[in-house]
């Protein structure tokens, strides 16, 4: 059985169709959704550092809290689920401030407050993927209602692989935050009438990725509906390096078709209508613009941070971060 990945964009919390609306600066700055009295925090408890790290970092910056000790009230029972790791859990802690919210931070120059106003308030950290045998799909990331995003599978993450690290998580992590954005200020219309006839939402799954680049999605999951082809083109756009980019815009010129069990190039050619590498950056310019007049960021100037970061991410880097939890004083050292 052919197991897909994706990535599942915005779903409604508690199947009430309530979209997400942004709340004025007196409901999120400086005042917190969450307890905020001190004492609260163990410091002999043996997850303290990594507490006090979500503690000071995310619930006090961003009014946004990281739950990774698996709580069944917040897990689809559904899925057969496990706790994300300690180890693997503070890794993506540290890695989502520099890799995610440190990146908005510096290019969002007009508002000091904007991941505070604009990020889901709570980011949850799920052991294993979720696994729905029913289509062949593992879900990756989930966005709910704009105020909570739950990423999967971190105990079989590599911290160590850039790669990896932006293929599961950080592209996903961009993709739902895309999500939120649009379900605060929506995205042109005009973008749902670019691929009309060609999106598949029950078997984009089955989907080869040359096929879809043809058509002008930049991932066959794009190629399910409007929405997550717009998240999708701006998650790939921003995560994915120069030589990937230009793959994929190399593939979108040329004349890939199903065939059989097979894909091959059509031997007469093109023919289904879309120049897909002119539909692609067309889709990229519509969310650079509305990145621009809705929100004041500079979509480019995003990629290229997100890009360097990327770049020069090594062993070195990742320990540095790793400090920032494990120097924490525990016990009575944290009492002084």
């Amino acid at each position: 059985m052919k197991i897909s990945k994706y990535i599942l964009g915005s779903v409604l919390a508690c199947g009430l169709a309530l979209p997400f609306t942004s709340c004025d600066d007196n409901d999120l700055n400086p005042t917190s959704i969450f307890e905020s009295e001190e004492g609260a925090l163990d410091p002999y408890s043996p997850t303290y550092q990594l507490d006090k790290y979500c503690d000071d970092v995310f619930r006090t910056k961003y009014n946004l809290q990281i739950m990774y000790k698996l709580e069944d009230v917040a897990a689809d029972m559904n899925y057969n689920l496990v706790p994300a790791e300690y180890d693997k859990s503070v890794d993506l802690a540290v890695l989502s401030d520099y890799l995610w919210f440190q990146v908005y931070d510096k290019v969002v120059t007009s508002d000091e407050n904007f991941m505070k106003k604009y990020s889901p308030r709570l980011l949850h950290f799920i052991g294993c993927p979720a696994v729905n045998a029913a289509n062949q799909t593992i879900t990756l990331g989930l966005a709910e209602g704009g105020l909570k995003v739950t990423l999967f599978n971190l105990n079989e993450m590599d911290p160590s692989d850039v790669y990896q690290l932006t293929d599961r998580y950080f592209h996903t992590m961009h993709h739902e935050f895309a999500h939120v954005l649009h379900q605060t200020k929506t995205y042109p219309k005009v973008f749902d009438q670019l691929s009309v006839g060609h999106y598949d939402a029950l078997g984009w799954q089955y989907r080869d990725t040359r096929v879809t680049a043809t058509l002008g999605f930049v991932t066959p999951y794009a190629s399910g509906q409007p929405r997550e082809d717009f998240a999708e083109t701006i998650a790939c756009y921003i995560c994915y390096t120069d030589e990937t980019w230009n793959d994929l815009l190399q593939t979108a010129t040329e004349p890939w078709i199903e065939s059989g069990n097979s894909v091959i190039k059509n031997p007469a050619g093109d023919q289904d209508g879309v120049d897909g590498k002119a539909l692609i950056l067309q889709k990229v310019d519509i969310a650079r613009t509305w990145f621009r007049d809705a929100w004041g960021i500079d979509l480019d100037a995003l990629r290229e941070e997100v890009q360097l970061r990327q770049t020069t991410y090594n062993e070195a880097k990742l320990n540095e971060l790793r400090k920032l939890v494990y120097d924490i004083p525990v016990g009575d050292a944290a009492q002084k």
